[in-house]
Formats: C-alpha cells, sequence, structure tokens
C-alpha cells in the first residue's frame, strides 16, 4: 500500500477530472467529485509523512525505457512532501471557494473550468512528488497546458491575449528545461534528484556546467523571476480562484519549487559555491524582491498590487535556497507552505470584494471593512503575514531567511540580510494602505451597508474557506510542524547537508 500510495495521489485530481466531464450536466455531482477528490489527494498525501519521517523510502516507477537510468517515477521525500501538502490542503479551500465563486457570478463554462482546475492540481501534484527530472518535466507541461483555459475562461480579447502571452512565456521555459535535462543526462547518466546534488556534474566541464544552470533558470520561468515576470500581473484577468492557484498553490510555487531542487538536488552546495553560481541567484532574487515591491506599490488595481507582491515573495523562496545556509534554506521551504496560505486569503479576499461590491480598485473601497469585517480582518491577517509581523505564520519563515543570510560570509551576508528588510519594509508600504483605505478612511455612498444600498459580505462558501486560511495563517505560526512541516524541513536540510 505505501509503495503505491504515491501512483493513488496521482489519480485522485486525475480520476475527479474524467468525472467532471462525465457529471457536466449536474453540477452539484460535479462539484462533489471535486470536494471528494482534493480530501482524498490531502489525507493519502498526508498518510505517507510519518513514513517519510521515520526514513522510509517511497518510490514508485510507472514506467522505464530501455534507456539507463530514464524512468518515469515518484519518490517521495521530505521536501517533496512540504509542496506536496501545501497544494493538497489548499485545494480543499480552494474548490469550496470556487463554488461560491462561480455560482455567484453564475460563471460559463463552469465544468471546462473544474476540469482544468484538477488537471492543473495534477500537474502541481505530480511535480512535488517526482523522482527526477524528466518526471518533473512532464507534469510542468500538464500544468502549463491545463492552466491556458483557466486564464482565458473570461473569453474576452484581453483574457485571450493574457492566455497566449502566459502560454507562450510557459512553453518557451518548457523547451528550455527539456534541453537542459537531455544535456545533463549526456553528461551525468542520471536526471535522478539526488540531496546534495548530481556528484557527476561536478565532473563536466565547468562552462557547460554555468550555462546549464542559466538554462534552468530559464526552464523555471513559472517562478516569474524578473525580467521573465510580465505573464503572471497579465493572468490576474482570470477568475479570483485561478489567481490563487497561479500564485499559491500550483503555478509559480512549481516554479521555485524547482529551483529549490535545482539548487540542492541537482548542483548542490558545494558546486553552487566553487562556480559562485549562488552569488547570481541570490542576486537575480534580491533585484526581483526590491523591483517587484515598487512596482506593487504602483498598482491601484488591488489583483495587480497582489501579483506584484507575489513575484516579490517568490524571489524571498530563491534567495533562501541561493544562500545555501541551513536556515538560508530551512526559511526558504517553510515559506513555500506559510507563503501559500496567506497569498491565497489575500487572493481569496479580493474574489470575495469583487463579488459582493463589484469593485477591483483599492481606491475605490473606502470603509469596505465595516460592510465586510470577515474579509477584510482575513485580509490584514495574512498582510501582517507577508510583512513578516508576529503572531502570522511569514515571521516565521522570514526569520529563518535573515538568519541564513546572517550566516553568509561578509560582505555579503550583510547585504542580503538589508535586502530583506527594505523588501519587508516595502512589504508595508503596499499593504498598509489598504488595510488603512478599508477600516479608516470615509466610506463614499453606501459602501458602509446603511441606506438604500447595502453591502454585506460574499457568500458563505467564499468567506468560509477565506477565514480558515488566515486561521492557518495564524496557527503555523503557534504551531509550525501543523502536518508534519517543520519536522519535514527539518529531515531535508539534514539530507542536503549530511545529517545536520
Amino acid at each position: 500500500m505505501v509503495l503505491m500510495t504515491p501512483l493513488f495521489v496521482i489519480l485522485c485530481p486525475a480520476i475527479a477530472a474524467a468525472l467532471i466531464l462525465a457529471s457536466r450536466n449536474r453540477p452539484n455531482i460535479r462539484e462533489g467529485w471535486t470536494i471528494a477528490a482534493s480530501l482524498a489527494t490531502f489525507l493519502l498525501v498526508l498518510s505517507m509523512a510519518p513514513e517519510i519521517l521515520k526514513g522510509e523510502t517511497i518510490k514508485c516507477i510507472l514506467f522505464q525505457p530501455m534507456f539507463k537510468n530514464i524512468y518515469i517515477g515518484f519518490n517521495v521525500d521530505a521536501f517533496g512532501q512540504i509542496f506536496a501538502i501545501t497544494t493538497s490542503s489548499l485545494w480543499i479551500l480552494v474548490s469550496i471557494y470556487s463554488i461560491g465563486y462561480m455560482r455567484a457570478l453564475k460563471e460559463h463554462a463552469q465544468t471546462r473550468y473544474y476540469f482544468a482546475f484538477c488537471l492543473a492540481i495534477f500537474g502541481a501534484i505530480g511535480v512535488a512528488l517526482s523522482a527526477n527530472l524528466l518526471t518533473m518535466f512532464l507534469f510542468y507541461e500538464i500544468i502549463t497546458v491545463s492552466t491556458y483555459p483557466l486564464v482565458i475562461h473570461e473569453q474576452t480579447p484581453e483574457a485571450l491575449r493574457a492566455g497566449h502571452k502566459s502560454f507562450a512565456y510557459l512553453i518557451t521555459a518548457g523547451a528550455f528545461l527539456l534541453f537542459v535535462i537531455m544535456t545533463l543526462y549526456y553528461f551525468t547518466g542520471t536526471t535522478d534528484f539526488t540531496a546534495g546534488g548530481i556528484h557527476a556534474l561536478g565532473s563536466a566541464p565547468k562552462l557547460i556546467v554555468i550555462v546549464l544552470f542559466f538554462c534552468f533558470l530559464l526552464g523555471f520561468m513559472k517562478a516569474a523571476w524578473m525580467p521573465f515576470h510580465s505573464w503572471l500581473p497579465s493572468a490576474m484577468i482570470a477568475p479570483t480562484p485561478v489567481s490563487a492557484l497561479l500564485h499559491a498553490v500550483a503555478v509559480v510555487k512549481a516554479g521555485v519549487f524547482g529551483i529549490v531542487r535545482l539548487v540542492c538536488y541537482v548542483y548542490g552546495v558545494d558546486l553552487m559555491h566553487e562556480l559562485n553560481l549562488w552569488l547570481i541567484l541570490a542576486i537575480i532574487a534580491s533585484f526581483t524582491m526590491i523591483v517587484g515591491s515598487f512596482f506593487a506599490i504602483t498598482q491601484d488595481d488591488l489583483k495587480k498590487r497582489l501579483a506584484y507582491s507575489t513575484i516579490s515573495q517568490l524571489s524571498y523562496i530563491i534567495l533562501g535556497a541561493a544562500l545555501l545556509t541551513p536556515n538560508g534554506i530551512r526559511g526558504a521551504m517553510l515559506q513555500i507552505p506559510f507563503h501559500g496560505y496567506m497569498k491565497i486569503t489575500l487572493f481569496l479576499c479580493a474574489g470575495a470584494i469583487m463579488v459582493a461590491t463589484g469593485k477591483r480598485k483599492i481606491s475605490e473601497m473606502a470603509g469596505i471593512g465595516k460592510a465586510m469585517p470577515i474579509t477584510m480582518l482575513a485580509f490584514s491577517v495574512a498582510a501582517l503575514g507577508m510583512v513578516g509581523i508576529p503572531p502570522v505564520a511569514g515571521f516565521i519563515g522570514k526569520f529563518y531567511l535573515c538568519m541564513g543570510a546572517w550566516a553568509v560570509p561578509s560582505p555579503y551576508g550583510m547585504i542580503f540580510l538589508a535586502v530583506i528588510l527594505i523588501s519587508s519594509l516595502l512589504d508595508v508600504i503596499y499593504f498598509f494602505p489598504i488595510i488603512y483605505t478599508a477600516f479608516f478612511k470615509k466610506p463614499e455612498g453606501e459602501i458602509s451597508g446603511s441606506g438604500e444600498v447595502k453591502i454585506k459580505e460574499a457568500p458563505r462558501l467564499m468567506v468560509i474557506p477565506l477565514a480558515i486560511t488566515a486561521i492557518f495563517s495564524i496557527i503555523f505560526f503557534v504551531y509550525p510542524n501543523m502536518f508534519y512541516i517543520f519536522d519535514l524541513a527539518k529531515m531535508a536540510i539534514g539530507d542536503i547537508f549530511g545529517g545536520i
């Protein structure tokens, strides 16, 4: 049973996608399959964590051609478990939210929406559990293809342009990734993820290894590092649950997950140090963190401000991995689930505001906190966490990132510590005005709920999930080992650094 669990995990969203198509004319049943699959996926993923923490190996090979060390399969390790738990747990809440959102707006093509959403989760879980780069590539491209119909859901000229743009970026990234995987196999004879890196890669010509690294980064363009980021804000034309999928659950998280895999499980700490690739990656991440924040400050559209925030915040994870210190990498791994819960809260709140009021611009939201207190309190909790203020989980991730930067020899350690702190200050500048506008600015017209026009909270199926994600953002601060997250990160660090 244990050895087949990864296969069962993958099959849950795949089978649900087929059942959704079969139930296209029966909405309650169709959406029931989504909820059932999300619950089953999460429980199966979570069931593997105790085995992994015992040191058990859970490996499942699906297909092995005639080439040596080439196969399609899964190998569940501690780091992959963190991403799988994040994706599967958030899928439950986004599925419930989607039902309220799609019904409230009476959206068209709902069957296509739920079908494509299942396939995107199928791809993300596959990426998390992949045993090697080849398997990761296949599921990585499933994410690319499945999110296209989600981005163009509205089928307006603007939505189509955004969909074409994001698809062009991500397909190009896939081409780079396939090329670099084949080249890596040529020089090393393997594409397997190995804690501490693939040792044979160190014997390849140094110039080749450096070029491959940059090609890998282009292959993981889903991480939206600058200057390859513009597809992400454009994709905000998609329905809000899709934006949550893009930013918190599957797409960009798959990109940063891939970069951490690259640093820790393909190149390894020693080779990254030897070739100074860590410094290049840290500079890219730092640039993205700061510039992304400045872009966020200029946005009046709430979803676009959150999109640029994501671009900046994801690079915290990249920077943590680039620092090559145990605490830096631990901070990067912890930020994957913690950022996921906080960011999804922000997007779910943005969707609730849009459904309840029709407003998308921050400047139009004066006094909205009095009319939608649960939504805006949840937003405030998540915003505090993104800044790194306790008692929200974002503080823990940023604390370890700061400790990781502190451990880097001077002057670089001080520089990257300053980058983290400056970026956090910029987070305050673009998040706190939203909270101030919502709670302290005098409402215009009847937004407060008095008079003829009464604005109230969005439907319960939307408000309950966003309240839960906000509560969990606090629970992770109090108990960071919820869902075994902290222990899994500790185990992953021990594997990477040889028992630390």
